[in-house]
């Protein structure tokens, strides 16, 4: 049942096929153990998914259709990654679910194919990057994976499952070294990154959350702290995080929020405000007024219950396109437009994202993004503050969009940016990157 459960979220057509699992596995009445599994398999299919592509065809003798292509990408991630699951079962099951969904032709030969991939596994690296399963202490018996040396981002495709365009991108921007860096560390779970919102000492939240089960590490900003994944239960069920003296966040959106600079008594417009974190840290600095927009209402409406954990008094919520429904003479003293982007800077938080990016929808975003800059500068109080926000690791989301506003917008002065690329749980984070730049209107008089 939860290797079915995974198949069916993953080819549910949902661009999010990991937020599917709970909803599945609920009317399938998985219990907790087989709904964790359940999310696991889908969450490594996402994230091996260019590893698991590869080994697949290096293994098939022809290539499968969808969706039996889907279900030996579960078969193999479970021999590959999945420790706790036997081979036996790993196979066994996963024959048993081709076979009820695609009939007895295709379980025998998906029985084949994964008794091939395991047959060629061998324990322990052996240096060989056309071989080794990065990651893991594995190894194929012959080259799985292309040439790093001659077609380095296709190699990156196969080994570190990131898009070769996308490795190619970076890779050129940042240089390889750093592209592969990123891309290992989209692999894995990320660390929990929690900010501390009470004035307590960080040490002294620290040996509570040791306490609690759930050891960290310091982050780069003081009131942060990091817990590795498997001690994340732990601090979400901890008295920190029941009474909102813990809150789940990254650093880079934080210090995003921050960069709005001090908003104590001010009219503030936060536009693209769903899932609210961004939005909680600007209530901490005791606003006089603050509006909250997001074009979904159904993600506006969670924001009002995670408040209630921290105990703040949710904003004006509005859901609107942009800032379609604001009226033609509403200003604000400071708009932050945390706009939708590609998510290249939290791809070990959304996994999917990377699969997502290509040409087309970049544009699509970054039209989006000038749109909705342009929009929000239409509110802004003159002398007042716009901060346009990502995380997204992509120049033309980035520095490209603020260039191109001010090229527009000469009257408007660039006054701070602040760029992050996630980092381990050992170096102290950010786990999460991104971009923010605070830009001035001029004031009444048109000066800067």
């Amino acid at each position: 049942m939860p290797r079915e459960t995974a198949f069916l979220c993953l080819r549910s057509g949902s661009t999010t096929p990991l937020r599917e699992v709970d909803r599945y596995a609920a009317q399938r009445g998985l219990d907790e153990r087989d709904t964790g599994l359940a999310r696991r398999l889908v969450g490594t299919e996402i994230r091996r998914r260019g590893t698991l592509r590869a080994v697949l065809a290096a293994f098939a003798h022809a290539k499968p259709k969808a969706d039996l292509a889907t279900l030996l990408r579960l078969g193999i991630a479970q021999l590959l990654f999945l420790d706790r699951v036997p081979d036996h079962a790993a196979i066994s099951e996963t024959v048993r679910c081709v076979t009820d969904h695609l009939g007895l032709g295709k379980g025998r030969t998906a029985n084949a194919v994964l008794r091939s991939v395991q047959r060629s596994i061998r324990p322990g690296a052996c240096g060989d990057p056309t071989r080794d399963v990065v990651g893991r202490d594995l190894r194929f018996e012959f080259p799985v994976f292309r040439d790093p040396e001659a077609h380095p981002h296709l190699w990156a495709e196969d080994a570190l499952s990131m898009p070769s365009a996308l490795h190619k991108r970076w890779a050129q921007r940042m240089g390889r070294e750093e592209a592969d860096r990123l891309a290992r560390l989209a692999l894995e779970e990320p660390p929990l990154s929690l900010r501390i919102r009470s004035e307590r000492p960080r040490d002294e939240v620290r040996a509570e959350l040791q306490s609690a089960g759930a050891p960290s590490v310091e982050g780069e900003h003081p009131r942060f702290l990091l817990v590795a994944p498997e001690d994340a239960a732990a601090a979400l069920a901890s008295p920190l995080f029941h009474h909102g003296e813990i809150t789940v966040q990254g650093e880079h959106a934080f210090r995003a929020a921050l960069v709005l600079s001090d908003v104590k008594g001010r009219r503030v417009l936060d536009l693209c405000a769903a899932p609210g974190g961004k939005t909680a840290a600007l209530l901490e600095g005791e606003p006089g007024h603050l509006v909250a927009c997001d074009l979904s209402p159904r993600r506006l409406q969670r924001i009002p219950t995670g408040f209630q954990r921290l105990g703040l008094v949710a904003p004006g919520l509005l859901a609107m396109n942009g800032a379609d429904a604001l009226r033609a003479d509403a200003r604000f003293d400071a708009v932050l437009v945390d706009a939708p982007c590609s998510n290249t800077g939290v791809l070990a938080q959304r996994p999917g994202a990377r699969w997502r990016h290509g040409p087309q929808g970049q544009k699509e975003l970054v039209d989006l993004q000038r749109a909705l800059l342009r929009a929000a500068a239409a509110h802004v109080e003159p002398g007042g503050v716009l901060v346009h926000s990502t995380c997204s690791l992509e120049n033309e989301e980035n520095e490209q969009q603020v260039r191109g506003f001010l090229r527009d917008h000469p009257e408007w002065s660039l006054e701070q940016e602040r760029r992050s690329a996630p980092r381990s749980l050992d170096s102290g984070g950010p786990t999460d990157g991104g971009y923010a730049a605070r830009l001035r209107a001029p004031n009444a008089s048109g000066a800067r």
